[in-house]
């Protein structure tokens, strides 16, 4: 999957990893990086489990004519601890011999929302604890010592994590972090019916999403930034692909179409991945965001997340547990 490099890597040029960039939010983003008008290019790895489609968005980002474009798809599947490590060692071996320029951001963008079906990863997580968190977490921390400043970690969080937002999906049910990990939700799931579960499993996964980044930042050294995004409702991403096929049908087919009525009745909160992809590439690429770290963006903004959030007890707990359940040699 891997493509020569041009030039760039003699003019300065920075790399950028984008989890699941072959399609909806993360291909928008790559596509506003790569339009983002001057200073240093960017080369674009999309990180993406498959890689029939990832190769298509790479030639559908590199057709036609204009700014030189550099992009190139690896293999990663978030689901699995193993592809984790082969992708975060092939890349960090690649930087250390200078065929790839330097790193300087990752964005965290895939994500799973199984619905009602209470799937596992290979390594025997919950499906949305484990891809949305785990994996990403795992995938920053391993590459955190190829990161050259300035360089930024963007996490794409949601705004169903916050109860205020009024979003429809059940609030999280936070539990320690290992019982999460196995798809055991804290007290307020106890009477939910199997669909409103997975619901909840997902919004849980997103508020460890918030968690992870304000610890994160805690952790970076000066010039290394981090924060979380919520891009809001998109209809029509591939984000339910997994949900029963009359919900899939009402996402893909219904909702795009109404996105003026949506946001009137429903939520301002409401974008085509256009707008969210572009919104996320500037927390990539915007020099007034330099030194701005530990926030959690809706769109453009910066806003409170959630006031569960601001649990640092939890978030580090979090992290001490997500570091043994991501370590290949610990036993199960």
């Amino acid at each position: 999957m891997n493509q020569p490099l041009s030039s760039t890597t003699a003019t300065g040029a920075r790399t950028v990893v984008i989890t699941g960039g072959n399609t909806g939010l993360g291909f928008a983003c790559a596509d506003a990086i790569l339009r983002s008008p001057g200073g240093t290019p960017w080369h674009i790895v999309l990180a993406c489990r498959d890689a029939d489609r990832a190769q298509a968005a790479v030639e559908q980002l590199t057709s036609g004519a204009g700014m030189p474009r550099q992009v190139e798809a690896m293999s990663l599947d978030l689901a699995s601890l193993p592809s984790i490590r082969a992708f975060t060692t092939e890349l960090r071996q690649r930087l250390d011999l200078g065929a790839l320029p330097p790193l300087h951001a990752v964005v965290c963008n895939a994500g799973v929302n199984p619905g009602p079906t209470n799937t596992v990863t290979a390594d025997g997580f919950e499906s949305s604890f484990g891809v949305n968190h785990l994996g990403h977490f795992r995938l920053v921390y391993d590459l955190l010592p190829a990161l050259q400043a300035p360089a930024r970690v963007v996490v794409v969080a949601s705004g169903v994590h916050d109860p205020a937002q009024k979003s429809g999906v059940p609030a999280p049910a936070w539990n320690n972090p290992e019982a999460l990990a196995h798809g055991n939700l804290g007290p307020a799931a106890q009477s939910d019916s199997t669909f409103v579960s997975g619901q909840r499993r997902y919004s849980t996964s997103k508020l460890a999403n918030i968690y992870f980044t304000y610890a994160l930042a805690r952790r970076l050294p000066k010039g290394i930034t981090a924060n979380a995004f919520d891009p809001g409702f998109m209809p029509g991403t591939g984000l339910m692909r997994e949900a029963p096929a009359p919900f899939r049908f009402i996402a893909k087919r219904i909702l795009p179409r109404a996105l003026p009525l949506l946001r009137r009745v429903y939520s301002p909160n409401v974008h085509t991945a256009q707008e969210s992809g572009t919104a996320l590439a500037r927390l990539v690429t915007d020099p007034a965001l330099a030194a701005t770290t530990g926030e959690y963006f809706e769109g453009l903004q910066p806003i409170r997340s959630s006031d569960e959030s601001y649990n640092e007890q939890r978030a580090e707990e979090l992290w001490t547990a997500s570091l043994l359940l991501t370590d290949e040699t610990a036993a199960r």
